[in-house]
């Protein structure tokens, strides 16, 4: 069933029409896209992409998927890592305005076109909430990521502070999507706080990242709670 969303809002798309869905308005906002990520987030989206990358624990020129990469951000932050990044998105837009020297495949992330342990590890910035489904997604990471690889994947998370949560909840819902709207697209960034309902409950996504063959998978909480950062390495056969 559709995800639970404010009541009196039309349901969230699922299956296809969510897939169409998240092509389209990522296409939409690629020329604006950076711009947007570094006034909504203040800058702090640096950070949490470089803790995704410390979080891999991987050796210097490992090779290393980004999954879901956009614009290159986080293939920047493997290469500078002294990894070897390869970026996948299913927007096209996005890849036309990426800003890395990585190399991008255009392809869905639960079908990813690789070999079978192709990567030394895996990173996702902001996406497990946008793709149709998050166990199919993390058993083709682990299909692709090579026995004692690790995975480091980003996406918000819900304050669990009261007042950080109060905060957070009036700016992400509100102050978020205007500064979206007067930058880039109105519709996408009214989209960006709805989609939150998408993720699973934590118990429920690390379930599935150990469902999908995965051990010692942790949950981060970063800057207050407001992004978390889950962690995990590929068990061996």
């Amino acid at each position: 069933m559709p995800p639970a969303d404010a009541p009196g809002r039309p349901p969230l798309p699922e299956g296809d029409a969510k897939r169409a869905a998240v092509r389209s308005m990522f296409d939409t906002i690629a020329p604006h896209y950076d711009l947007v990520n570094r006034i909504m987030t203040f800058g702090l989206d640096r950070g949490w992409r470089r803790a995704a990358v410390r979080a891999l624990d991987l050796d210097r020129r490992s090779r290393v998927l980004d999954v879901a990469c956009g614009t290159g951000d986080l293939c920047r932050d493997l290469a500078e890592a002294g990894h070897h990044p390869i970026g996948v998105d299913l927007s096209a837009g996005m890849l036309r305005h990426a800003r890395t020297t990585a190399p991008l495949v255009h392809a869905d992330a639960l079908v990813l076109p690789f070999p079978d342990a192709a990567f030394d590890g895996a990173v996702s910035g902001f996406a497990l909430r946008n793709v149709v489904d998050l166990p199919t997604l993390f058993a083709e990471l682990h299909r692709v990521v090579r026995p004692a690889g690790r995975v480091g994947l980003l996406d918000v998370a819900t304050p669990t502070h009261p007042l950080v949560r109060a905060g957070h909840a009036l700016y992400f819902g509100q102050v978020a999507p205007l500064v979206g709207a007067a930058l880039s697209d109105a519709g996408s960034y009214r989209y960006l706080p709805r989609s939150v309902a998408y993720l699973p409950a934590v118990p429920e996504m690390l379930a599935a990242l150990r469902g999908a063959g995965f051990s010692a998978v942790e949950r981060r909480a970063l800057s207050g709670g407001i992004t978390q950062l889950l962690s995990a390495t590929r068990d061996r056969p």
